[in-house]
C-alpha cells in the first residue's frame, strides 16, 4: 500500500473556516466533485448497459475519493465495499436485476491468498528484525563500505532491494532507516545522499519476487478472477514466485548506476540528519538548536512559585526535563512531570534551553540559583541514562493529526519534544510546536530517559531513528529460528505446490512458536490499514470484471492505441499504472486497472499474463513525488523537499518505464 494513504494530516476540513488554505483546498475539493460527477454523468450516458453505467460511476467515485483523501483511505475502501453490498437491496431502485457483486462473494478478500500473504510477510519480516539481524547488515557495510560514498550507495541499495525483495518495501525502510543513519553519522556522509537511493531501491526492490509488494501479492489473485469470465483457450496462468526477477533486477541495477553515475547532480547536500549520539553539537549543526542542559534551583521568595510549567517553557524557551522536590524524588520519564505541574520553593529544575533564554528567564523570575554543574540530576540525566534522540512519524501512525498537547507527549511517554522538523525546517521551543498537530515525515527532537526510547521503540506510533543509545538487548539467540523458518517458508514457495500464504504463514506461526516473537508483537508488526485495504477493494475488482466494465473500457481504448504496435499499446498501459499510482494506492490502481489491461491484451491478440503483470510492476514507479510511503518515511530525516524528489524522481520515473518495457518484451 502506498502514497496518499498516510498524509491524512494535510487534508483541510471543509467545516474549519479557520484559515485561507483550508478553505482553498474544500473549494478545490468540491469543484474536483462536481467535475467527478459530470465525467460519471456522461459516462452514464455512453456506456451499453444500465450496470456498467453504474460500476462506471462508483470506480468514479473511488478515484475521486482515494485522489482527493475525502476519508480515510482504508475508510474509502470499505465504504465502497459496503455500497456495493447494498446493491443488492436498491437494485430494484437503480434497475438492475441484481446486485453489483454477490453478497456471498462480499468479504472474500479478507480470507483470500493475496490478504494472509502479506499478513504473513509482515510478522516474517518483524521476527528478523527482532533477532538482531539488521545490526549485523549494518556492521557488515561499515567494514567494507569505508567512507566512500560511490562504495556505499551501492551496497546500502542492493542489500535493502533484497530485503525489500521479500518483506513489503516500507517495512524494509523503516528497519533499515536506522542502519542508514549509523553509517551515515560514522562515515560523515550527508543522510540526504544515502536516504533517497536506498529508499527508491526499496521500492525498485519489490519487484524482485512476487512476495515483494502488495500489488504482485495480489496479481495471482486478480488473475484467478478475470479468469472466471475467460474462455478456456484464454485462460492465463499464474506467476511463479521469480517470475518478476530479471526485470525487477535489472530496475534495481538502473536505480544504482542512476544514484552512483548522476547522484552528485540530482541528490541535495544537506547536512545529516541521523547521527545518533548525546552531542548536543550535532543537534545544533543540524536543527540549529544550541541547547544546553541546566540545573536551578527555585529560591523561597522567587515569583515563579506557584506557576505552572505550561506557564513559563513556551514563553520563555525553555523545556524542563525533570524535578526535584525538597523532600521528593527525582521525577524524570513517563508520569512523572507534565504542563501542570507546579513550582515550589526549593524545588530543583533540570532545564535544557540556549544560554541566552536561560538568562532572560532567571532575570525575570529572580531568586533562581543556576549551578555550574548538574548536581542532584549528575546520575539521574547522565549520558548513560539520558540524551537527545530523534523520532520519526511514520505514515501509518495514530497521533496523525494531533499534537505533543493532544497525547501529553512528555507525561505519556517520558519524552520531551525541543525540536519539530518539517519540510526542512525545524521549529524551536517558543515556536509552540506542541500545538501543532503532527503530520506523517515529521522529525521529532526530544529529550529522552534511554528507557522511555527503548518503550517508544515497541510503538507502531513512532520510528526511532536514533540507535546508538544504551537499551535492551534484542534476541540474538533466536537468529537461527528465525532464519530456520525463513528457508522452511522459502523452500515451500520455491518446491512446492502449496499456496503462498500457507508457506508464509508457516514461517510467522514458527517464528511466534519459537519465541523470535511475542503473539503481540506479531499483531503490532501487521499494517491493519494495509490489510482492510486491500481485502475492501477486491469485490470492486469483481464488479468491474463480471459486470462488462472492464471489457467496455478495453474496447474504447481500443479505439485510441488499437492500430498501434504492441508494445506502444503495452507502453500506454504502463503509463496510466505510473499515473494512477501517484495519486491514488497502488493496490487500488492495481485492482482497477489489470481487468482493463487484460482486455486491452486479448483485443489486440497479445499475452493478458504479460499485460497483467506489467501493471502490477508499473504500481511501483512512484519516484515523483512523496506520496508513496517509503518516501514519506525518509523525507523528514533526510531533510528533503518536494522539488528534490521531482529532481531525482522525474529522471528515474523515465528510466523505470524503458527499461520495464524493453526487459518486458525481451523476456516475455
Amino acid at each position: 500500500m502506498n502514497q496518499t494513504t498516510e498524509n491524512q494530516t494535510k487534508k483541510a476540513s471543509c467545516t474549519s473556516p479557520k484559515s485561507f488554505i483550508k478553505t482553498s483546498e474544500c473549494t478545490k475539493k468540491m469543484v474536483a466533485f462536481g467535475i467527478f460527477a459530470l465525467l460519471a454523468m456522461f459516462l452514464a450516458t455512453v456506456s451499453p448497459t444500465i450496470t456498467i453505467a453504474w460500476v462506471v460511476a462508483i470506480l468514479i467515485l473511488t478515484i475521486y475519493l482515494f485522489v482527493f483523501e475525502i476519508v480515510e483511505i482504508d475508510v474509502a475502501a470499505i465504504s465502497i465495499m459496503v455500497l456495493l453490498g447494498l446493491t443488492t437491496l436498491l437494485a430494484p431502485y437503480m434497475g438492475l436485476e441484481k446486485g453489483l457483486v454477490d453478497n456471498k462473494q462480499l468479504f472474500d478478500g479478507f480470507s483470500s491468498n493475496a490478504v494472509m500473504s502479506i499478513i504473513a510477510v509482515m510478522i516474517i519480516g518483524a521476527g528478523l528484525d527482532k533477532t538482531g539481524l539488521m545490526s549485523k547488515v549494518s556492521s557488515f557495510i561499515l567494514n567494507i563500505g569505508g567512507t566512500s560514498e560511490k562504495r556505499i550507495i551501492p551496497i546500502i541499495s542492493s542489500t535493502v532491494a533484497i530485503i525489500s525483495s521479500f518483506m513489503q518495501n516500507v517495512g524494509a525502510t523503516a528497519l533499515f532507516l536506522p542502519v542508514v543513519s549509523r553509517i551515515s553519522s560514522r562515515s560523515n556522509i550527508p543522510l540526504s545522499r544515502l536516504l533517497m537511493p536506498m529508499g527508491f531501491c526499496a521500492i525498485l526492490g519489490g519487484t524482485v519476487t512476487m512476495v515483494g509488494s502488495s500489488p504482485l501479492i495480489l496479481l495471482n489473485d486478480l488473475i484467478e478472477t478475470s479468469n472466471i469470465a475467460l474462455p478456456t483457450d484464454q485462460k492465463m496462468g499464474l506467476w511463479s514466485l521469480f517470475a518478476t526477477t530479471p526485470v525487477g533486477l535489472a530496475l534495481v541495477a538502473t536505480g544504482i548506476l542512476y544514484f552512483v553515475l548522476f547522484g552528485k547532480y540530482v541528490l541535495p547536500a544537506i547536512k545529516e540528519t541521523g547521527s545518533k549520539n548525546d552531542d548536543l553539537r550535532y543537534f545544533e549543526d543540524v536543527y540549529g538548536l544550541r541547547y544546553v542542559l541546566h540545573e536551578v534551583v527555585v529560591g523561597d521568595k522567587s515569583l515563579l512559585i506557584g506557576r505552572h510549567l505550561d506557564d513559563i517553557e513556551t514563553k520563555y524557551k525553555i523545556r524542563v526535563i525533570a524535578t526535584k522536590r525538597p523532600k521528593g524524588s527525582v521525577r524524570i520519564g513517563a508520569g512523572a512531570i507534565d504542563r501542570d505541574t507546579a513550582i515550589e520553593a526549593k524545588m530543583v529544575l533540570a532545564i535544557i534551553s540556549e544560554s541566552s533564554d536561560l538568562k532572560a528567564f532567571l532575570t525575570k523570575y529572580k531568586y533562581l540559583e543556576k549551578r555550574d554543574a548538574l548536581k542532584t540530576f549528575s546520575d539521574d540525566l547522565s549520558p548513560s541514562k539520558t540524551g537527545i534522540a530523534e523520532i520519526l512519524i511514520p505514515p501509518s501512525s495514530s497521533i496523525i493529526g494531533k499534537s505533543a498537547r493532544d497525547v501529553w507527549l512528555r507525561k505519556t511517554y517520558g519524552t520531551a519534544m525541543i525540536g519539530l522538523h518539517r519540510n526542512g525546517e525545524t521549529l524551536h521551543e517558543g515556536d509552540d510546536i506542541r500545538s501543532i498537530p503532527f503530520q506523517a515525515g515529521d522529525t521529532l527532537v526530544v529529550y529522552t530517559p534511554w528507557d522511555a526510547l527503548m518503550r517508544i521503540e515497541t510503538s507502531p506510533d513512532f520510528v526511532v531513528v536514533t540507535k546508538d543509545f544504551p537499551h535492551e538487548e534484542v534476541r540474538p539467540q533466536k537468529l537461527i529460528f528465525a532464519a530456520v523458518f525463513f528457508v522452511i517458508s522459502l523452500y515451500m514457495v520455491l518446491f512446492t505446490d502449496i499456496r503462498l500464504s500457507i508457506a508464509l504463514l508457516t514461517g510467522a506461526i514458527g517464528m511466534i512458536l519459537t519465541g523470535v516473537l511475542r503473539i503481540d508483537e506479531a499483531y503490532r508488526a501487521v499494517s491493519w490499514k494495509t490489510v482492510f485495504l486491500l481485502a475492501s477493494l477486491i469485490p470492486l475488482g469483481l464488479a468491474v470484471e463480471q459486470s462488462g466494465t472492464a471489457k467496455w473500457i478495453a474496447e474504447q481504448t481500443l479505439h485510441v492505441v488499437g492500430d498501434m504496435p504492441i508494445w506502444v499499446i503495452q507502453a500506454a498501459v504502463a503509463v496510466l499504472a505510473t499515473f494512477f499510482t501517484l495519486v491514488m494506492s497502488n493496490v487500488g490502481a492495481t485492482v482497477l486497472l489489470v481487468p482493463l489491461a487484460v482486455n486491452i491484451a486479448i483485443g489486440v491478440g497479445a499475452n493478458p499474463a504479460v499485460f497483467a503483470l506489467t501493471v502490477a510492476i508499473a504500481t511501483s514507479n512512484s519516484f515523483l513525488i512523496p506520496t508513496h510511503q517509503v518516501n514519506a518515511l525518509i523525507m523528514g530525516p533526510g531533510g528533503y523537499r518536494v522539488p528534490d524528489f521531482i529532481k531525482a524522481g522525474s529522471v528515474m520515473t523515465i528510466l523505470f518505464l524503458i527499461v520495464m518495457i524493453g526487459m518486458m518484451n525481451l523476456i516475455f
